[in-house]
């Protein structure tokens, strides 16, 4: 059995963003022979760079659970984890009290217990058009998810490049996560999340914003680590598999 450990804080390094930077500003697809707009992300791009955020999240939650290992699923439909006590990260499948969801990390050694996504907007006309959708799927995600294991963390990321971003549209997101962002005890609205985090990115720099969310707003990313690991030590401290 593994010792419960202080969570390592969570964030997206320069030299991890400025590359993808790069690729959201050139014109170049990831498909051979086309080519795509400048400040974008074409679709396998925009999957890939949310696939690149996802096992430093998960390994720094792996830490926090003592050191344990971090496996991929061993598919996406299954419905166990490949090895009792690991984190998984990748497509992981979860039965929920409203729908099946493929999360993108989960932690289920006996159901689960905590499970994440990663929520990307790319470019000005996915946020304009897509914003509202990705609030009600994250809503959706969490109900499913706490309807059937009321115990259980439900974590989001929420990454957005700043140059696709106006004010209007960064308060509106702000506010509305903000709002869902506040399930510490497991009878409150279950479509709340435990921990979500808004990172804003400039695509030049791969630098995170210092002011969009305010450095006060529960969703800066770092809190984001410190809120899972005080979440998670309220329900599970003390019992297996941590000793």
């Amino acid at each position: 059995m593994a010792k419960l450990q202080p969570i390592s804080n969570i964030t997206f390094s320069q030299n991890l963003l400025q590359p993808w930077g790069k690729t959201w500003l050139d014109t170049v697809s990831s498909t051979v022979g086309k080519a795509k707009n400048a400040n974008c992300f074409d679709r396998k791009q925009a999957m890939d760079f949310g696939k690149a955020l996802d096992p430093i999240v998960g390994d720094a939650i792996a830490q926090m659970l003592g050191g344990i290992p971090v496996k991929a699923p061993l598919s996406q439909n299954a419905l166990l984890p490949p090895v009792a006590d690991c984190v998984e990260v990748g497509d992981t499948r979860i039965i929920g009290g409203v729908r099946p969801q493929n999360f993108d990390m989960a932690y289920r050694p006996d159901g689960v217990r905590i499970a994440y996504d990663s929520k990307t907007l790319n470019d000005a006309k996915s946020i304009k058009k897509n914003w509202q959708n990705m609030i009600n799927d994250i809503a959706a995600e969490a109900t499913t998810l706490h309807t059937r294991f009321r115990y259980a963390l439900a974590l989001f990321l929420v990454v957005i490049p700043e140059q696709a971003l106006n004010d209007s549209q960064a308060e509106g997101i702000i506010h509305t996560l903000e709002r869902m962002n506040e399930r510490f005890g497991v009878d409150e609205e279950n479509h709340k999340a435990e921990s979500i985090a808004l990172v804003v990115w400039d695509a030049v720099t791969g630098r995170i914003s210092n002011t969009i969310p305010d450095i006060d707003s529960s969703l800066r990313i770092e809190k984001y680590a410190q809120r899972i690991e005080e979440v998670y030590t309220s329900r599970y401290k003390g019992l297996p598999p941590h000793n």
